[in-house]
């Protein structure tokens, strides 16, 4: 990974300031996407301190396209190759939340983000071939067994935090293999994994109420750390062993089988398709 450019999101804490360290340690330039750029900042003097690597921080609001925007400009402007985007951010909430733009807040910072951030890099990501887009989802997505809810996505009819949580994880693997499809024979690969249940900070700070909230902080008794959950995030954007290696889903370093929801290739276009409507819906401010 000597001098590759690796983009991490939400690497100011966690598994994604694990995954900044161990990418740091083999030697990658890694740069910390993240809202709270004051704590980035913290985060990469400490990973600095201990592997004396490249880091770099820019701000990155996942609830706001223009932010978004913002930030991918800031990155091509820095950067003329990009080896590895690394897809890590993510929340859960115990109540309804919207975003900038209006969009019920776990979809549109889990998924839509996300999207718009990779569609933004895309064009550079392939210049800069063979390069990697790795996308943190998780195993909560086998919860959503029925698919999306694709006649409520804004989820203003009826809202349960994990429930949304997990269609936002299966959105996550849903456009790992679309983008996989749509990337073949570019020289990007497209993977998404599971890191485990890890004990981190999310879910803290009063984002999750009632008794998963009461629950979460015992559960993370039992979690394995951020180091862990960090080792399949790092293996897939820079183990030899899974180059050119694209649309799978990894736990443990090892491809898994997702759920049948998450292996519809229909609804993974359909998907995709619906994700550029409601991005160009308020990226021209039509309601």
């Amino acid at each position: 990974m000597k001098d590759k450019v690796v983009v991490v999101t939400g690497g100011n804490t966690g598994i994604g300031k694990e995954a900044v360290s161990g990418l740091s340690r083999l030697g990658a330039r890694v740069v910390i996407a993240c809202r709270d750029v004051e704590k980035g900042r913290r985060a990469a003097d400490e990973v600095t301190k201990e592997t004396g690597g490249d880091i770099r921080v820019f701000a990155l609001d996942l609830a706001d396209f223009d932010s978004v925007r913002s930030c991918a400009e800031a990155l091509l402007a820095a950067f003329p190759r990009i080896d590895v985007l690394l897809l890590n951010a993510g929340l859960m909430l115990g109540d309804r939340r919207e975003t900038r733009q209006g969009f019920e807040a776990t979809f549109g910072i889990n998924h839509l983000g996300h999207f718009l951030l990779t569609e933004l890099l895309l064009e550079r990501m392939k210049a800069s071939a063979p390069s990697r887009i790795v996308v943190v989802s998780s195993d909560a997505h086998r919860r959503a067994k029925a698919g999306l809810t694709w006649d409520d996505l804004p989820r203003t009819r009826r809202y349960a935090g994990f429930d949304v949580y997990s269609e936002s994880k299966l959105a996550n693997i849903l456009f790992t293999r679309e983008l996989a499809r749509r990337l073949e024979g570019t020289g990007v690969t497209v993977n998404a994994l599971h890191p485990g249940f890890v004990a981190t900070e999310f879910g803290r700070g009063g984002d999750i109420k009632g008794i998963v909230g009461k629950l979460l902080p015992l559960a993370q008794l039992f979690a394995r750390t951020p180091v862990k959950g960090a080792e399949t995030s790092v293996y897939l954007a820079s183990s030899p062993e899974v180059e050119g290696v694209t649309g799978e889903y990894f736990v443990d370093c090892r491809a898994t089988k997702p759920n049948r929801a998450a292996r519809d290739d229909a609804a993974a276009r359909r998907l995709w398709d619906e994700s550029e409507r409601l991005i160009a819906i308020k990226s021209h401010g039509v309601t």
